[in-house]
């Protein structure tokens, strides 16, 4: 049997205004569904808010431990939107302008009869040695250095983005999921299912209670990257499902 590959990643997102509820995030789920689509697996996700340090540290224990990072929010205009100068630092390199990015960006701007102001040249700030994310909406650039994609928090933008760099991620190979519908609750299931779940290990078995028209059932999901060990388990599960039932 060929060794599975497995690509892993993580999501970092930056803002106060998620931490404080004042902005719902519409981003993570949009990246897991996307990311999984391409065979790689979302693993861990965090928060942290517009502060150097905090973004610094998560930056540099991410991208250490997860083939790529994808960021979102804190590349707009103003004072807060710091992650291009955080990251630079995490990576001990200078956040400079890019002249590419300037100069896109002032055409941009120009076209539109607007003023390319000081605020605005702040998001053409990268950190040396960076390549671009293409911003097909605003012109205002995603960031790519070495594994870490920096992107907008908005999410039109932020998809567009995803979009953009697509081509240039390389996936492994895709999870299969089946579901089987039970119709008891988990608290008649549990206890076998945990031990279908050890039997195949090579397999992810998750449970999830549903209670409609005043009855509880379950829909029991399995998943793995090996065709033949979901289709073992299915079978072990729906022959204990008929085990219930007698």
């Amino acid at each position: 049997m060929s060794e599975i590959k497995i690509v892993t990643a993580a999501m970092l997102v930056i803002g106060d205004e998620i931490l404080s509820g004042r902005t719902k995030d519409k981003n993570i789920g949009f990246v897991a569904d996307y990311l999984t689509g391409m065979g790689i697996d979302l693993s861990e996700v965090r928060i942290v808010p517009d502060d150097k340090d905090a973004i610094v540290e998560a930056v540099n224990a991410l991208r250490h431990r997860y083939d790529y990072v994808f960021t979102t929010g804190g590349i707009g205009p103003t004072h807060d939107d710091i992650t291009a100068e955080s990251i630079s630092q995490a990576f001990g390199v200078p956040c400079e302008p890019h002249p590419k990015a300037m100069r896109e960006m002032a055409q941009y701007y120009e076209s539109r009869n607007m003023e390319f102001t000081e605020a605005r040249q702040r998001m053409a700030r990268t950190p040396k040695g960076a390549e671009l994310i293409d911003n097909p909406i605003s012109k205002a650039p995603g960031i790519r250095i070495q594994n870490v994609h920096i992107m907008a928090g908005v999410p039109q933008i932020m998809q567009a983005m995803m979009d953009a760099i697509a081509p240039t991620l390389k996936g492994g190979q895709k999870i299969i999921s089946q579901v089987v519908d039970c119709p008891y609750g988990e608290g008649t299931v549990g206890g076998p299912l945990g031990k279908i779940q050890d039997n195949h290990p090579d397999t992810m078995i998750g449970s999830y209670p549903r209670y409609e028209d005043g009855a509880y059932s379950t829909q029991i999901v399995v998943r793995g990257r090996d065709q033949i060990a979901v289709a073992l388990a299915i079978k072990d599960v729906q022959n204990m499902l008929k085990n219930v039932m007698l």
